[in-house]
């Protein structure tokens, strides 16, 4: 029996201190365990914060340079978005991307300023390259300048009368856009505020500068490839063109009308006119050996015969100039005003306003001219008046007149 009592009694002891000690160990446990919780809780959420923050930053610079290789690339709507990008990553309100316009820098894109804004104080006051701007200093430092408040700064001065102007800012962030040593714009945060831009804003305003400058240098890219592919175009038009009136002389030895016809038609087509004639001179007058595309009411001008042209008219006198002539709006001449008889058909008759004539020679001789009209005052260019000169070359100088 007494062996039994103290067989059973030990572990009875055991178990209340066991249970004691547990006790005591499990309170403290208790006490830390709610605070590493919290802890754990804050370093959770910073954790999520900043997993947004970069995905955001991430999409936002995947969205860009997706803008960026696309074949639709417009350099205006890449900076727009760019800008407003960078504008709400950093936590700021207003943003400003500046290019370079001579000695000072002028604004190419805009976010968060009102019409009013840009264009009475922005506008009105083009960065110059020194230190009494974020910008001109960005641009004189070469790197990323940041005034916490530019009313603490005894050097800035831009826009000094517009301190209390709702649209003006008290922090900003300038970021040079930097091709190698040179400078092709700067991108530029404010704030309304004074509250300074973090290491990270900072960086991030840096990598949006950077790829400005790739869009800037894809525009540029894309603008010479398209003007190469232009000129390529347009050399194989002419090219084309010229062989279609070479063509024409060959199969038609003996006959002048489906030379002229394949000269001024092309020529036209090629320089996007809306009618034209081809005219031959019989030593007083021009007749028109070739109409194209008139008027009717002008067409009816020239079919009733011959035209004495007074030498008041460059026409007139193309026989002893026998040099180009193009007449950029045709109501705003001379010889319109004083009511030549010629001159006023072809405005009003023909509606013409803007006139291309060139004059055909053969062995130095004036024989007639080709002469093309475009109802919109709008100049033709160097180009097209070459072509039209290579074209008056072929026909004459290959048959007896």
């Amino acid at each position: 029996m007494r062996r039994r009592f103290r067989a059973s009694s030990q572990p009875a002891k055991a178990r209340r201190r066991k249970t004691a000690t547990s006790k005591r160990r499990s309170a403290p446990k208790s006490v830390r365990g709610g605070r590493s919780s919290v802890a754990d809780q804050d370093t959770e959420a910073r954790l999520t914060r900043e997993r947004d923050e970069a995905l955001e930053q991430q999409a936002a610079t995947a969205e860009v340079l997706r803008a960026l290789s696309g074949s639709t690339f417009d350099l205006q709507s890449v900076l727009g978005s760019l800008l407003e990008k960078a504008v709400r990553l950093c936590d700021a309100e207003k943003g400003l991307v500046y290019r370079q316009d001579g000695d000072v820098y002028r604004v190419a894109a805009s976010y968060g300023h009102s019409d009013e804004f840009l264009e009475k104080v922005v506008k009105q006051n083009p960065i110059r390259q020194d230190r009494s701007s974020a910008t001109g200093r960005a641009v004189v430092e070469r790197r990323v300048v940041h005034i916490h408040d530019i009313l603490a700064d005894p050097e800035y001065h831009w826009g000094v009368d517009q301190r209390g102007h709702e649209g003006m800012h008290r922090t900003i962030l300038a970021a040079p856009m930097l091709k190698g040593d040179a400078i092709v714009g700067v991108i530029v945060i404010r704030r309304i505020q004074v509250q300074p831009f973090t290491h990270k804003q900072i960086e991030l305003l840096t990598t949006f500068a950077n790829q400005a400058v790739i869009a800037i240098e894809n525009a540029r890219l894309l603008n010479e490839l398209r003007q190469r592919t232009t000129d390529l175009t347009e050399s194989l038009e002419q090219q084309t063109a010229t062989s279609e009136v070479l063509a024409a002389i060959s199969s038609s030895p003996s006959e002048l009308e489906p030379v002229f016809r394949s000269m001024l038609v092309n020529a036209m087509r090629i320089c996007e006119a809306e009618f034209g004639h081809l005219l031959l001179y019989d030593g007083e007058c021009f007749r028109a050996a070739y109409l194209h595309n008139l008027p009717a009411a002008y067409r009816k001008f020239w079919e009733q015969g011959p035209v004495r042209v007074s030498t008041k008219l460059a026409l007139g006198r193309l026989p002893q100039t026998k040099e180009v002539i193009q007449i950029t709006d045709m109501k705003a001449d001379r010889a319109y005003s004083e009511g030549d008889p010629l001159r006023v058909a072809t405005v009003d008759l023909g509606g013409a306003q803007t006139l291309l004539c060139v004059p055909m020679l053969k062995e130095n001789q004036f024989i007639g001219a080709i002469v093309i009209y475009r109802q919109e005052v709008r100049p033709f260019t160097d180009k097209q008046i070459e072509l039209v000169k290579n074209f008056a070359a072929q026909g004459p100088s290959r048959h007896r007149h």
